[in-house]
């Protein structure tokens, strides 16, 4: 095989080829294609669990890193007819698209093929897309802000789920701030999940006035403190999964970890070079996110109490 020649991937029951498999995708460590591929290989199960059913948009890089970055709602063409698709609807445009929903890990490595090094997906499936399963917890430290502010925020809000009787899920974002997954019965619609986490952001700002911060425009918000994104929740909003890689130089990736791991966990340390021993070590600490869905109806009582917008 020369530099240049394709490499074919058996994925399961399916045959992915891989065509320019020595492109350089992350220059400051020679990270290539092909690294990129094999590092989903090694998550597998995790990348599946977390997409699995979900409208997915895609951040390309058909020219590595240092190219432009594409954000692709619909599935790129060529697609093989074993990759599944959802058709959601963008009310400001007034248009569909047929996005990615993967149902196995070949679809996400043909995603790779065709250059994806991101994956963004809803917060719904596709059996209902308009009703939401899933609620996301955004720590979004500012640029004066420090990890540990971070840490300390997470801490706030673990207690806060613990009262609550909800289990949440963190992991590191991939940059500098840490998300909370919670699954939650797809009974809501995304206006009442965003308002309920708003309303919790607030119960978590009211706990800690010193490092956290609710307010919506970044202008107004003190540089020193740990944002608790509640938008993340609104309609076709995505962030991305986890297990994803990020689109960033270090080629750092967005890792679930055990909440006992809180105070030693180390974004930057996390990259496609490092998580996939990690994971062979220590598993997927997502892997029972299905196990139960959780009720926001304490929560939107909180709204309610807090007099929130519709």
């Amino acid at each position: 095989m020369t530099a240049a020649d394709p490499v074919e991937l058996e994925v399961g029951p399916r045959t992915v080829r891989l065509t320019s498999p020595d492109r350089v995708y992350f220059p400051a460590h020679g990270w290539t294609k092909l690294d990129l591929a094999r590092y989903y290989l090694a998550v597998g199960d995790g990348i599946v669990r977390a997409l699995r059913e979900r409208p997915c948009m895609l951040h390309r890089f058909p020219s590595g890193l240092s190219g432009e970055k594409v954000h692709q709602k619909r599935l790129p063409a060529g697609a093989p007819p074993w990759v599944e698709t959802v058709q959601v609807y963008f009310p400001r445009y007034g248009r569909t698209a047929d996005e990615l929903c993967v149902t196995e890990l070949g679809a996400v490595i043909w995603a790779v093929q065709m250059a994806t090094v991101e994956f963004h997906p809803w917060n719904s499936r596709r059996a209902d897309v308009e009703r939401p399963d899933e609620w996301r917890i955004d720590l979004d430290p500012m640029p004066e802000a420090t990890f540990e502010q971070v840490r300390r925020v997470a801490a706030v809000a673990r207690g806060v789920l613990d009262e609550l009787g909800i289990l949440g899920f963190p992991k590191t974002s991939g940059g500098s701030g840490l998300h909370i997954y919670v699954r939650i019965a797809p009974e809501w619609s995304f206006a009442d999940v965003r308002r309920a986490a708003l309303a919790f952001a607030r119960e978590v700002e009211r706990r800690a006035p010193r490092d956290v911060t609710t307010t919506w425009w970044r202008k107004d918000r003190d540089p020193h403190h740990v944002f608790v994104d509640f938008n993340q929740n609104a309609r076709d909003h995505t962030i991305a999964s986890a297990w994803s890689v990020r689109g960033v130089a270090d080629g750092t990736v967005s890792t679930p970890f055990a909440w006992e791991e809180l105070d030693a966990v180390e974004p930057r340390e996390l990259t496609i070079a490092t998580v996939p021993a990690r994971f062979a070590s220590t598993g997927d600490p997502h892997a029972a996110i299905d196990d139960v869905a959780h009720r926001l109806d304490t929560l939107l009582e909180w709204a309610d109490r807090d007099g929130l917008p519709e």
